[in-house]
Order: structure tokens, then C-alpha cells, then sequence
């Protein structure tokens, strides 16, 4: 019995222990079901996904007017918005500026819009429904706008002016603007295909595209396209998917009218002067000469100083093969042309009548280009005076012309050096020409060179690094002329004269001795005369092929010299060596 008892009593405890061992497995198998089941049901999300993204669902929707400018969505970068009206697109001014024209602004003296963009400049009306563009009216229908103290400028009335296509595809609220001068290739799509926002397996899906679409083509590689829809959107398709591609237009790559380096060499006279006869004279190298033929005179009326025999140096230049870049100056006398280049420039309607004299002479005489010497200029009028070569520019360019401007080096006085924004002119203007000489100059009280080679290396330094101007636009002036210079006893400077370089052997003594300075890269003189000491920084080949070395070195446009006349024979074979011509 007892015997019995205690089997009866451990059979309860097999059973319990079996119980327990069964529930433990089966939560383990629950655990498992439920991972597994997370696993598949990932799985089939990341499945969902895939064909969600494959299936040509468009995920993105335009809820605001994009702008697309030469393939790019600009529309994160515009500063305010954009304005539909009957039918005209119209964009702020400080967008204008962002996107086409950076020297756009309201002329207040006729509540006009100016604008230049490469070979035009515009007068947009605030009032009236009309664009001055170079000079010819052109009826419009709209004008510029303000709304909450933004001007609104009607750019789909200007394709003409900034050289734009315009399309405004208003199903998905997209506007793409197209510039005419730069190349755009396109294909056909041979399959129905999602455009995608980039590469990867998994990626928003911008668009659909059917088989047979159109699309422009912005750029490829080995696998894929980025292209543009027929839609305005922008994404990437497998390249294997485009057909028959095919250029649309060409990059219309902008010809430089002079190969190779500038040689310029100005040929000045006076403006009571006369053309010299240079017949049967040719200067080998040169390539651009640049006579006196325009000034400014003291009433402040534009004055040309042709005649016959400006007509006929035009027929000996051309007849060699120079292009001709006539020099217009300001008034003459020192003291005048500040108050009357400050008069032209203070006024809109002025500088517009000078430019269109220098234009219709430029036409009348069949020049190549024009340069502007205006020197002696109110600091005050510095923005002005950078608003007038704006406003030249694009007038000579539009009729195949180029526009050079000499200016200064980057430091001096107010009306001699501070008068000039230098980045802007050598933004916009063809050429900037650094006379690089005077340095030492007239109203100099100490001795010294005229043009030293550390000062013009260290003036270069600010040209292409401080005022950002590029190489290619930059030409160095260079000077055919020195100074001689007389102290007394004590050291002031009593006189200065300005010699000719092929006058230098005449003017120092037989005996002097030349000491070879290698900082400036030129000899110097010292010699008694009486009381006094005379010095004289001598200008020789040897100086001068030391400052053009620079122009091969820093990559420079060429060299400008000053003047033909005063330079020693071999000058020219040395020029045409150092600058390849």
C-alpha cells in the first residue's frame, strides 16, 4: 500500500513537469511566428515600395510655380514670387539681377528700368507699354509693375533682350526658360519609363514618361541620363531607354576679334592735331592701333578729330591688317573735365547721347572698337561712370565692336585712382587696360621710377585677386617714356621733364654710370649737374621685356603702349617675340 501511495504520488508531479515544458515551446514557437511574420511583413512593404516606385506613380507635385533657367530649378533661389497676369510672366527685380542682369536698376530721372544683358540694354516703362531696346522702340503688352514696394519686371515681353525661350507649362506649374546661345540636345524615350530624383534603386518618382516622348537631354554616363520632361521636370532615366539623339542648337562660343595676344600700340595727337600719315610705315607685332580720333570737348559735346587724314590713317591701318581701337577722351584741360565728365555722367539722357554719337561715328567710319580714356574724375561718380561703360558696351558689342577702358592702378588719389570700380568695368567691358606707368608721376614730390616692375607685379596681384578681373581681360600698359629728374642741394625735387625712350642717349652724358636695379628691373642714373643731382630711371628693352614677361605669366590679354613715337627700334621685334605674335 505504502508502496502503491508513493507512485501515486510522483505520476502527479510527471505530469506537471510535462505541462510546463509545453507552454515554454510553445511561446519560443510564438516568438518565432511573430518575428517571422515582422520579417515577411517588412518584406512585402519594402515589396509595396519597390513597385509603388516602378509602377510610374508620380509622388511629387509641384504646389507652388517652379522655375527651371537652362536646366536648373532655380526655385529655391528665388527672393520673391512669381507674377501671372493675363497671360505675362513677370519676375522681381532683384531676381532679374539674381538670375540674367546684376547691374539692373530704376533710372529715376525718366522712372524707367535699365537692364544690359550681353548684346542689349533695355528701357522697361513703369507707365507706358513700351521697351527701348538698343535705341528702337518696341510696343508690348505689359510694363514694369510694383507690388508692395517690389518691382516687377515683364521678362515674358524681353525674350528678345536677355535671348531666352520661354515655357509655361501650367499643367504641373512649371515655368523653363532657355538661353538661345547655349547648346541643348534631345531624344526620343523608347519605352514607358518613371524619371526619377536620383540614381538609386529606391527614389521619388517625378514624372512619366510614354514611349515616343520627346526629352531634352542635360547630361550622361555610362548607365544613366539626366534629362528634362516634356513637363518641366527634372530627373534620371536609364540611358539605355533614349533614342535618336540629336543637337537642337550649338554653344554659340563667343570669337575674339584679335588671335592671340593684343600688341595695341596708341598713336596720339592732339586734339588741334591732325592725323599722322602713316603710309609706307608698318610696325611689325602690332596688332591694334589706337589714334586719337574722340574727345569730349569743354561745352562737354561729343568731338571727333577725323577729317582726311584720320580717313586715310583708317585705309593705311585697316590696309595692314590693324584693328582699330580709336581713343575717346575727356575734356582736355585738367580742371574742366571734372565738372563736365561729372555733368555726363550725372545724367541718364547725356550718357545716352554719348553713346549713341560714339556709336553712329564707330558705323560712319568702320572702326573695330573703341577706348575709353577718361581720367580725372570726382570719387563721388564712380558708380556712374561704371554705369556708362554698362551702357556702352553692349551698343559696340551688338555691332561686332569691342569696348577697352583704361583705368589706373588700384591705389593713389581720389579723382586719380578712386574714381574707378575696376571689377565692375572689367566685368563688363571687353578689355581693361592698367596703365602701368606714372607711378612716379608729375605731381610727385620725390624721385622715383616710372613704372617698376615690383610695383606693377604687386598692382597685378590686386587687378586679379582683389578686384577678381579676369586674365584674359586684363591688358598691361606699358610706357614708351621715363623721367628725369633735378634736386637741389637738399634733395627737393626743383624740375621734372618727361624723356622719350629713343631720346634717353641724348639727354645722359657720355660718361654716366648705369647700375641695374633687380627689383624694378630697370638701370638707374645719378650724375651732378652744378649744384644740383639729376636721376633717371631709364626705360631700355631690357625693362620692358621684364614687365611684359608678366603678361605670359600671369596669362594676361597683351600689352598696350604708350605712345608710337617714342620708342627705340628694337622695341618691336621684342614685343612680337615675348607675346608669340
Amino acid at each position: 500500500m505504502g508502496r502503491g501511495r508513493r507512485e501515486l504520488k510522483k505520476e502527479p508531479m510527471k505530469v506537471k513537469k510535462s505541462k510546463k515544458m509545453s507552454q515554454t515551446q510553445i511561446e519560443k514557437k510564438k516568438k518565432i511566428i511573430i518575428r517571422t511574420g515582422l520579417i515577411i511583413l517588412a518584406l512585402i512593404v519594402l515589396f509595396i515600395i519597390a513597385m509603388i516606385a516602378n509602377n510610374y506613380i508620380i509622388l511629387d507635385k509641384n504646389k507652388t510655380t517652379n522655375l527651371v533657367i537652362n536646366n536648373n530649378n532655380v526655385t529655391s533661389d528665388l527672393r520673391n514670387e512669381i507674377i501671372q497676369e493675363d497671360g505675362v510672366i513677370y519676375l522681381s527685380e532683384d531676381d532679374i539681377s539674381n538670375f540674367f542682369d546684376k547691374h539692373i536698376y530704376l533710372e529715376e530721372e525718366n522712372n524707367k528700368i535699365i537692364t544690359t544683358y550681353d548684346k542689349k540694354i533695355a528701357e522697361v516703362s513703369l507707365e507706358e507699354n513700351v521697351i527701348n531696346i538698343n535705341g528702337a522702340d518696341k510696343e508690348t503688352s505689359a510694363h514694369a509693375i510694383e507690388r508692395d514696394g517690389v518691382i516687377y519686371i515683364p521678362i515674358s515681353e524681353m525674350t528678345e533682350v536677355y535671348d531666352i525661350e520661354i515655357d509655361n507649362i501650367e499643367e504641373t506649374k512649371v515655368i523653363t526658360m532657355d538661353s538661345l546661345d547655349k547648346e541643348q540636345r534631345k531624344a526620343i524615350v523608347t519605352s514607358n519609363v518613371s524619371v526619377k530624383s536620383s540614381t538609386k534603386f529606391i527614389a521619388k518618382t517625378l514624372d512619366r514618361v510614354k514611349k515616343g516622348s520627346t526629352v531634352v537631354v542635360i547630361s550622361t554616363d555610362d548607365k544613366y541620363a539626366k534629362i528634362r520632361t516634356e513637363n518641366g521636370k527634372i530627373g534620371y532615366i536609364k540611358k539605355n531607354k533614349l533614342a535618336n539623339e540629336y543637337l537642337v542648337r550649338e554653344d554659340l562660343a563667343e570669337e575674339k576679334q584679335v588671335e592671340g595676344k593684343i600688341n595695341m600700340t596708341w598713336d596720339y595727337y592732339s586734339e588741334v592735331g591732325s592725323a599722322p600719315d602713316r603710309t609706307g610705315t608698318t610696325i611689325d607685332g602690332v596688332n591694334v592701333v589706337s589714334p586719337a580720333f574722340f574727345y569730349v570737348n569743354e561745352n562737354g559735346e561729343f568731338t571727333e578729330n577725323i577729317g582726311e587724314s584720320g580717313e586715310s590713317y583708317i585705309e593705311w591701318a585697316h590696309g595692314n591688317g590693324y584693328k582699330i581701337w580709336p581713343m575717346i577722351s575727356n575734356a582736355p584741360a585738367a580742371n574742366e573735365s571734372l565738372e563736365i565728365t561729372s555733368e555726363i555722367m550725372n545724367s541718364y539722357e547725356k550718357r545716352k547721347q554719348l553713346i549713341e554719337q560714339i556709336v553712329e561715328a564707330c558705323v560712319k567710319y568702320d572702326l573695330d572698337g573703341i577706348n575709353v580714356d577718361f581720367e580725372n574724375m570726382k570719387q563721388e561718380d564712380k558708380d556712374l561712370y561704371s554705369r556708362f561703360i554698362i551702357e556702352l558696351t553692349p551698343r559696340l558689342n551688338e555691332i561686332g565692336m569691342v569696348v577697352s577702358v583704361d583705368v589706373t592702378a588700384p591705389d593713389g588719389g581720389e579723382t586719380w585712382s578712386l574714381c574707378f570700380d575696376r571689377h565692375v568695368i572689367g566685368d563688363v567691358a571687353d578689355y581693361i587696360i592698367f596703365m602701368a606707368y606714372d607711378q612716379n608721376g608729375v605731381s610727385s614730390t620725390k624721385s622715383g621710377t616710372n613704372s617698376g616692375y615690383n610695383w606693377i607685379q604687386l598692382n597685378l596681384v590686386k587687378f586679379l585677386q582683389t578686384e577678381e578681373i579676369e586674365e584674359d581681360k586684363l591688358i598691361l600698359g606699358i610706357p614708351f617714356y621715363t623721367r628725369i629728374w633735378t634736386e637741389d642741394s637738399e634733395g627737393n625735387v626743383i624740375r621734372k621733364s618727361t624723356v622719350n625712350m629713343n631720346d634717353i642717349e641724348e639727354v645722359l652724358p657720355d660718361d654716366v654710370e648705369r647700375k641695374w636695379d633687380d627689383e624694378l628691373k630697370q638701370y638707374y642714373v645719378e650724375y651732378q649737374d652744378g649744384d644740383n643731382t639729376r636721376k633717371m630711371w631709364i626705360e631700355d628693352v631690357e625693362s620692358l621685356k621684364a614687365k611684359v614677361s608678366l603678361v605670359k605669366e600671369e596669362g594676361l590679354a597683351g600689352v598696350a603702349s604708350w605712345q608710337y613715337g617714342m620708342e627705340t627700334e628694337d622695341v618691336w621685334p621684342m614685343l612680337k617675340e615675348e607675346l608669340g605674335n
